[in-house]
């Protein structure tokens, strides 16, 4: 299992489309991948989980990678995440 943490920092937080594009991204990838935010964790290939956290600009998020492909899947979600000004590693 890996994980790491980000900083969101898009004014506009983690609203429909970005969350549409993480998921997608999660989607691809064999491996259970879990996103917490603001004390709640939900399934990160779960488009209702994910908009349900209400990720505002400023919140820290986590995301856990477990499984055969989980070091890829946290590659490309980190990719998306910072190419896209959303958020940025801590």
């Amino acid at each position: 299992m890996i994980k790491k943490s980000f900083r969101i920092t898009s004014e506009k937080g983690i609203h429909a489309r970005p969350a549409t594009a993480l998921v997608n991204v999660a989607m691809a990838y064999e491996c259970d991948i879990t996103l917490s935010a603001l004390r709640r964790t939900v399934d990160f290939k779960s488009i209702m989980g994910v908009m349900a956290l209400g990720i505002y600009s400023g919140t820290t998020i986590e995301i856990k990678c477990d499984g055969k492909d989980e070091q890829e899947a946290m590659d490309a979600l980190t990719d998306t995440l910072v190419k896209q000004g959303l958020g940025k590693e801590l």
